[in-house]
């Protein structure tokens, strides 16, 4: 049993908890939060217990951190971790400023802890089977990257103002697997937004919706369409196309019914939201981690590759501030594992 305590207890930290106190493999020790009443809720329905800062990183009675706080806090519960000596499953992403990113994978790396993060849509079924196809040659050469990535809903005007933006917060998630898919990284890339539901969030400098386009070092191009509000449901999917064929992992309907009658065919419609859609790929993650930690496995994406993500990120943001195309500088750090 690995000894795991949770750090955040809000959406994302309630769905990490449930995930960890189902897990057989999994002795779920407690949860923190800086909002000590949200902890203790959260602990008392997961059946554990509220625990303070010094007890979540007690390497005597903690084998490993999870964690799933608010994005101003990753980078300190990192360098926690990290002094404790305690392997770390850790939300995307490591900080919104790229260059306190780099300082704490430099730190971290050097401690020689075990991190992953949790760029939970390479563990998607579908997305899985994709890679593996790709990347050993099924499909021959890679020419051409298609990924969407479209929510039912424009989230609060108070979330958009902390997150980064649309390219650091939505998009970022599809350059991570743009770099997985094609093992490559991009060499520049050039970004062009709009917005079409709420005109406040021009406050924010920025998008609803978007497309990006990225060029590799093979001359494979790859496009990325994002979009905060469709009026049919979540809409996630990859398609490549190759010199001797194309892959599709598909959108996933809710069901698999389909209706026939004069003229028409109706199907199953997608999934409300997003979460609905990918909450099977939380699972998927931690399984992973558990598998590295107990037998040695490669663990990853890495804290390397969670910056390479995110150093894509922060120049699709600047192309587009300017309307130009920008090329991508990756951040090196010392020892940083950036294998695809």
């Amino acid at each position: 049993m690995v000894r795991i305590a949770l750090v955040g207890a809000g959406f994302i930290g309630s769905v990490h908890a449930r995930n960890l106190a189902e897990h057989p493999e999994v002795r779920f020790v407690g949860v923190g939060d800086i909002d000590a009443a949200r902890a203790g809720d959260l602990a008392v329905r997961m059946g554990t217990h509220r625990l303070t800062d010094a007890e979540i990183y007690d390497s005597d009675q903690v084998d490993a951190v999870l964690i799933a706080s608010s994005t101003d806090t990753h980078a300190d519960h990192l360098r926690r971790a990290a002094v404790a000596g305690l392997p770390t499953f850790c939300e995307k992403p490591i900080d919104l400023d790229l260059a306190h990113a780099i300082d704490t994978v430099a730190r971290v790396t050097a401690s020689g802890v075990a991190t992953m993060v949790d760029f939970n849509r390479r563990f998607d079924r579908d997305h899985s089977e994709l890679h593996r196809s790709v990347r050993t040659g099924e499909i021959g050469g890679v020419e051409l990257v298609q990924l969407t990535s479209r929510g039912p809903s424009l989230p609060p005007l108070d979330y958009i103002a902390t997150s980064g933006g649309q390219m650091r917060d939505q998009t970022v998630h599809f350059f991570d697997l743009a770099r997985w898919i094609t093992g490559e990284d991009p060499i520049d890339v050039f970004a062009a937004g709009s917005v079409f539901t709420d005109p406040r969030m021009a406050q924010f400098g920025d998008v609803d919706t978007s497309v990006v386009t990225l060029r590799m070092p093979s001359g494979a191009l790859v496009q990325i369409d994002s979009a905060r509000r469709t009026g049919y449901g979540y809409d996630e999917r990859i398609e490549v196309l190759g010199s001797d064929g194309m892959i599709e992992s598909g959108c996933r309907p809710i069901g698999s019914v389909s209706r026939y009658g004069p003229g028409r065919i109706v199907g199953d419609g997608l999934h409300a939201g997003w979460f609905e859609r990918v909450a099977p790929t939380y699972r998927a993650a931690l399984d992973h981690f558990l598998a590295a930690l107990t037998t040695g496995a490669d663990i990853g994406p890495t804290l390397g590759e969670a910056l390479k993500a995110q150093a894509i990120a922060e120049a699709a943001a600047r192309s587009l501030r300017t309307g130009n195309r920008e090329t991508i500088t990756y951040p090196v750090t010392p020892s940083a594992v950036t294998t695809h």
